[in-house]
């Protein structure tokens, strides 16, 4: 079937470029006017979960499962690979991928196992075209593959290439997975292409149209695409409207599906995607094995989730809480006991497990195979947690003091002789601090009193906060000024898929924080401030400044 319709699949994938460059083209256009609040229109490739939440929600599990998202690696953009979804660029080689993941998927739609409950019509005959059955399906699942109702034309044209390939093969079914892998290849799927329109409660101002507004929602919130009944709302109007809007937002946000989103969130924030590549040397952590790594990325995940959208408690408790969650995998690293399978967990009062940071996720992605690193887990504290950029390490550091201080036990004394280098000193001295107070783990995450025989001094100071231990760094962490505007700061970008400009973005990201602080810091209630502002749904003119999407190249 493939092979045979090569000509048509290479015309396809023709278009896909071509209508893909000229969306590009056109995002980099817009008015250079000033403007007021709102946030860009934004072009952006689909992230590989997203993908595969999208063939899941449609068409199930069992097809998502059986196919690698052909999505190209992303680029963390300002603390984000979700921004750096606005910026990537998709290679003709790339989309040969997304055109085999296509057609695997389309060939498994109509085969006989799950053609009765994926197609809504029997053809007339399975040897000859059938142009109403094709149309019926092609309308339906292409409203929700490409996230609104397809033109006349455009379906019109998927049931000419159905049919005509259904003629040339003699089978219909044949005929209707080439249309769908059209469905599947084109920029209106693998892109989130948002479209802005009038606004008409403001003159000269521009807003979302209603299916990029229920896309750009769905895909925040549910980090999927938008389902039947948030589609129909669209099609009615009712997300320009207050009533309507609460409506959609109630219900998107009362969903168990909010959960996946926000995990997807917290797991982009924490670039947990490290946990792909990280490993620890077996002969150092024999103990802490792949499966030890990916329930460690799993815990954190499961306590977040569980404070913030079960228990609907203050985000900086995260940072003091002893609640967490534990399996049999986690208990020898922790040291503790369990039963099968995650149980919730607590650790006891007098145990320097207490919150995120003494978590193994944080502790062992950031350190070095072999032993800990302070200066990792200060620079991931900083721009993880409070927003704040760490400069990268000059060029020509000169590491031979710090090879050389064999007489040196402990981190602490061997980033001493480190920092005697001015050019280092610099940096250190807003990583290490935090760090080294948490050297009371090594490279593992797992608890000691010493390090080669010497005992931990783990003392240190947070911007003008000093403490004596654990316990110290954790209040100092939940109580710092700029944890609550980097979590505003960064899930603002995530909805609006793009990072944020301190020039236009600065005043509405400080009334989001106030609101956040005046409703107790619960995230569910912050969700619900960003989605419902001006904010969310206005459009603004790129500024001449500023990046532009980039489609394709």
């Amino acid at each position: 079937m493939y092979t045979s319709h090569s000509k048509i699949r290479s015309a396809l994938i023709g278009s896909f470029c071509c209508v893909a460059l000229l969306g590009c083209e056109q995002q980099s256009v817009e008015s250079l006017e000033p403007a007021d609040s709102g946030s860009l229109v934004r072009t952006r490739l689909l992230t590989d979960t997203q993908y595969s939440n999208t063939i899941t929600h449609i068409f199930g599990a069992d097809i998502s499962e059986s196919v690698l998202p052909p999505i190209p690696p992303m680029e963390r953009t300002d603390g984000l690979l979700a921004s750096g979804a606005a910026f990537v660029g998709v290679t003709s080689d790339q989309i040969s991928q997304i055109q085999l993941a296509a057609a695997r998927i389309a060939e498994q739609v109509v085969d006989q196992e799950h053609r009765d409950f994926l197609i809504p019509c029997r053809p007339e005959s399975l040897t000859t075209a059938d142009s109403a059955c094709a149309g019926l399906f092609l309308s339906e699942t292409g409203r929700l593959l490409l996230r609104r109702p397809l033109t006349e034309a455009h379906l019109a044209e998927l049931v000419d290439v159905a049919d005509y390939a259904a003629s040339e093969t003699e089978d219909f079914y044949n005929g209707l997975a080439l249309a769908l892998e059209a469905i599947l290849i084109s920029p209106e799927f693998v892109f989130i292409l948002e479209t802005a329109e009038a606004d008409p409660e403001q003159a000269g101002r521009e807003r979302l149209d209603n299916y990029s507004l229920a896309s750009r929602l769905s895909f925040f919130l549910w980090n999927s695409p938008p389902d039947d009944a948030l589609l129909v709302a669209a099609e009615n109007g009712e997300l320009h409207t207050r009533d309507g809007l609460e409506r959609q937002v109630d219900r998107l946000l009362s969903s168990d599906r909010l959960q996946d989103g926000i995990r997807s969130f917290f797991d982009d924030m924490l670039a947990f995607d490290e946990f792909d590549s990280l490993a620890k040397d077996p002969i150092v952590y024999p103990m802490v094995t792949g499966t030890t790594l990916e329930h460690a990325r799993e815990q954190t995940l499961r306590t977040i989730i569980d404070h913030l959208l079960v228990q609907e408690a203050d985000y900086r408790d995260l940072f003091t809480t002893r609640k967490t969650f534990m399996s049999m995998q986690l208990a020898t690293v922790y040291g503790t006991a369990t039963g099968e399978g995650w149980v919730p967990f607590e650790f006891d009062d007098d145990s320097q497990r207490i919150g995120l940071l003494t978590h193994v996720s944080f502790l062992a992605a950031n350190s070095h195979p072999v032993r800990s690193s302070p200066t990792l887990r200060g620079k991931a504290l900083r721009e993880r947690f409070l927003c704040q950029k760490v400069p990268d390490p000059p060029p020509n550091v000169d590491f031979s003091a710090l090879e050389e201080a064999e007489h040196a036990a402990t981190a602490r004394e061997r980033l001493e002789v480190h920092n005697s280098n001015p050019s280092c000193a610099g940096c250190h001295l807003i990583t290490d601090p935090m760090g080294l107070s948490l050297e009371n783990f090594d490279g593992a995450g797992i608890f000691r009193q010493t390090e080669n025989g010497a005992v931990l001094d783990i003392a240190g100071e947070l911007d003008g906060i000093f403490y004596d231990d654990i316990g110290g760094l954790a209040s100092a962490m939940r109580d710092h000024p700029k944890l609550s505007a980097c979590l505003v700061n960064r899930l603002y970008a995530y909805g609006t898929g793009g990072p944020v400009s301190l020039r236009y973005d600065r005043d509405t990201l400080s009334w989001f924080e106030d609101r956040f602080v005046a409703e107790n810091h619960r995230l569910r209630a912050l969700l619900r401030d960003l989605v419902l502002s001006q904010a969310f749904s206005s459009v603004r003119p790129i500024d001449s400044g500023e990046n532009v999407n980039i489609a394709a190249n």
